[in-house]
């Protein structure tokens, strides 16, 4: 399906895509580079959603720059029927920014993946032991983050 952008929606997107402003006011700072008021900016946005042309607006925190240098996918394999739950009391960690099922293969039993975030890799080795203990999960990887690759917001309008 295509969709087409009206003249403000171009300016609202291309505005947004650089990410938000570090600012106490971001939707007002979005609508003054647009030039238009807070409320017809809200207005768009929920038009968009009830659209399907968005599905959330959420924030990207780099957890370097708040001390959080040490982070890790951590691969569990939890039986089909304890997924849910399973999911629930990992996603509750406050450390914990990612928790989602994926379908095994033949060669990777894993089923469930968190993105732990710690100080350094001996507090994400902690975090994981008490997840694994609150979740009554042993049987997991820790999967220590080497190097990012890419951390760019996606370009719409150029």
């Amino acid at each position: 399906m295509k969709y087409e952008l009206s003249n403000i929606e171009r300016r609202i997107l291309s505005v947004m895509q650089d990410g938000f402003p570090v600012s106490r006011t971001p939707y007002k700072d979005i609508a003054g580079k647009v030039g238009i008021s807070t409320e017809e900016l809200f207005t768009v946005l929920e038009d968009w959603k009830k659209q399907g042309k968005i599905r959330r607006i959420g924030a990207i925190v780099n957890h370097y720059k708040i001390g959080l240098a040490a982070n890790a996918m951590v691969v569990w394999k939890v039986e089909s029927e304890r997924v849910e739950k399973v999911g629930i009391i990992l996603a509750g960690f406050e450390e914990v920014s990612h928790c989602y099922e994926r379908e095994t293969a033949e060669s990777w039993p894993y089923n469930l993946y968190t993105m732990v975030h710690g100080a350094n890799e001996q507090d994400v080795q902690q975090i994981v032991a008490r997840m694994s203990e609150a979740c009554g999960v042993s049987d997991y990887r820790v999967l220590f983050t080497e190097k990012e690759l890419k951390k760019t917001p996606p370009r719409y309008i150029i």
